[in-house]
């Protein structure tokens, strides 16, 4: 049914990529299957009332309770003043609140911009008054972040929420451990500030007004760094959001080929709502899906976590590498049960085979890797979900996803040959936020999303992450992928997790160096030198090795070279 051959534009191009298609995978999207976020919402509370839509610290939120809570805070929002196209902020973990403040602002026709809330007062005061936002929900434990930039920006209203409002009675001793024993709240003083709790009820005599939504308006300003490492805020649409739902939603049924399809899907939600990944492939599959989404306000804390997933018969789970990993390294994880887990996605950063290989022996689930970006709603590519080895790429484009590989000047490269991935498909931005030249400077005049990541494409139309453009290192004119030498370090069972970057060197130019955790504290330098130069070519191997008890990562997981190239 699949052809390699497609139309765009009134040209044939050849889309290599279908002929490794699964067989009732269609290569393009058909009609939406709505035209905004806040339909899909309405929705899905309407089919799966009485389902639990989201679940934290043992307090379950039905869809019909989300529906009641996400129209009180739009009712709310609404009275205050606020029109389509104003931008409201949120900055708090995962818990309850979270996607009620979220699905509520959408509801009322305004947009969400994503804050993190370990964020300093001035990377918050940038975010702010670049979005131009007009109201914050912020959890407690971050609200003294807000009040030291709030004159410096746009902010009408802070809605202050507590960590335990809505788990109900034993909310309260929540709130009290939090603040006076665990003293997770510094003090702050923020004149005029809203309860969220007082909305929930307020907002009931505050009725949501109807708003008109089309696919093209503006739902989320997602903040990223991009190519270039200043903070922007990638413009993402109702219709880039349903489109990538919709594209998650065909590929994912193949899996149901082979297995029976649970009554309500369970996903395990570790990664930070606000971050585009669990966003889109947690909070949206979920709600579209009718599943329930159990929220880990903190994974760091691995026993804890571990801990809930064992109350739980999961079935999806996203995560990362770091995640994957430091999970399998705690004593608890064995006690899992995973007879129900059918679906582990990769993303984030790459998955390292070792790793891989491990998660699938001890789970008997494979970790399906796939690929994407804030400005791609996320998810642009996935591997088979079909298929249980894992192929060590980033895998096929999904339907309606045109993917080439590309020269600085914007030919095409042959396959196999190393170049520019670029993305084009109805879930890339429109741009970031009032910010034109940028724009300019990624996207195509047609269409294609210049990502930054360097990526070579096989004759099965599979992509493979080489690296990002600004951590290639160049050893006497040879280029060197901080991944490839990061995967062989981690196939010796002395180390936990390692990075490497380039470092200045008079002779090559730049020289690798490794910082290694180690699993195995009698590891040696010599002994890992040895491991890496059975396994890398004379230029690749690490000319410096240095040993570090963890290593600096975002809120996300993520390893952040830039640190250790300071």
């Amino acid at each position: 049914m699949n052809t390699t051959t497609a139309m765009q534009n009134g040209k044939a191009e050849n889309k290599i990529w279908l002929g490794s298609y699964p067989t009732r995978v269609p290569s393009r999207l058909g009609d939406a299957r709505e035209t905004s976020l806040a339909e899909l919402l309405a929705k899905s509370c309407a089919t799966y009332r009485d389902r639990t839509a989201f679940s934290s610290m043992g307090k379950s939120l039905t869809f019909r309770d989300l529906d009641t809570a996400t129209r009180r805070v739009a009712g709310w929002l609404q009275s205050k003043g606020l029109v389509k196209g104003d931008r409201v902020a949120v900055m708090m973990p995962n818990v309850l609140q979270n996607p009620v403040a979220v699905y509520g602002i959408l509801r009322a026709g305004l947009v969400v911009v994503n804050v993190n809330p370990l964020y300093t007062p001035r990377e918050l005061q940038h975010q702010l008054k670049d979005s131009g936002a007009k109201a914050i929900f912020v959890m407690e434990n971050f609200a003294h972040t807000v009040e030291h930039c709030l004159a410096e920006t746009d902010l009408e209203h802070v809605i202050v929420t507590k960590m335990g409002d809505m788990l109900g009675p034993k909310g309260l001793l929540v709130n009290l451990v939090v603040k006076h024993v665990k003293k997770m709240v510094p003090d702050w003083s923020i004149p005029g500030a809203v309860p969220f709790k007082s909305i929930l009820s307020g907002g009931a005599e505050m009725r949501l007004q109807p708003v008109q939504i089309s696919a093209n308006d503006v739902a989320f300003l997602q903040y990223t760094g991009g190519t270039t490492g200043v903070s922007k805020g990638a413009t993402l649409t109702h219709g880039n959001l349903i489109a990538n739902k919709d594209q998650l939603l065909l590929w994912l049924e193949v899996i149901f080929d082979k297995r029976k399809r649970p009554e309500q899907l369970t996903l395990l939600c570790a990664l930070p709502l606000y971050h585009i990944f669990a966003l889109t492939v947690n909070s949206l599959i979920g709600v579209a899906m009718g599943g329930n989404n159990i929220l880990i306000a903190n994974p760091r804390d691995m026993a804890g976590f571990i801990k809930e997933w064992k109350k739980h018969k999961v079935h999806i789970f996203p995560g990362l590498n770091t995640l994957f990993n430091g999970l399998m390294n705690h004593p608890d994880f064995t006690q899992v049960d995973f007879t129900e887990l059918f679906l582990v996605l990769g993303g984030g950063m790459a998955v390292q085979r070792p790793v891989a290989e491990r998660w699938h022996k001890l789970t008997g689930c494979p970790i399906a890797e796939g690929y994407g970006l804030s400005e791609t709603s996320p998810v642009a590519t996935a591997n088979r979900l079909d298929r249980s080895e894992f192929t060590g790429t980033v895998g096929l484009p999904l339907p309606s996803t045109d993917i080439e590989i590309r020269d600085e000047a914007g030919n095409t490269m042959p396959i196999g040959d190393v170049g520019e991935i670029c993305i084009r498909g109805p879930q890339v931005m429109l741009g970031y936020w009032q910010r034109p030249a940028e724009t300019a400077q990624v996207m195509s005049p047609d269409g294609f999303f210049r990502t930054g990541d360097m990526g070579v494409m096989d004759e099965g139309g599979y992509t493979k992450i080489v690296d990002r453009k600004k951590d290639m290192i160049l050893v006497s004119g040879f280029n060197v992928y901080p991944n490839e030498i990061e995967e062989v370090a981690a196939m010796h069972p002395g180390v936990l997790e390692s990075a490497a970057v380039g470092v200045p060197d008079e002779h090559s130019g730049e020289a690798v160096k490794l910082f290694v955790v180690r699993k195995d504290p009698t590891l040696t330098e010599e002994e890992l030198k040895q491991h890496c130069a059975e396994n890398l070519t004379g230029y690749k191997r690490p000319r410096h090795i240095e040993f570090r008890e963890e290593l600096p990562k975002s809120n996300v997981g993520k390893i952040l070279r830039k640190e250790l190239r300071r």
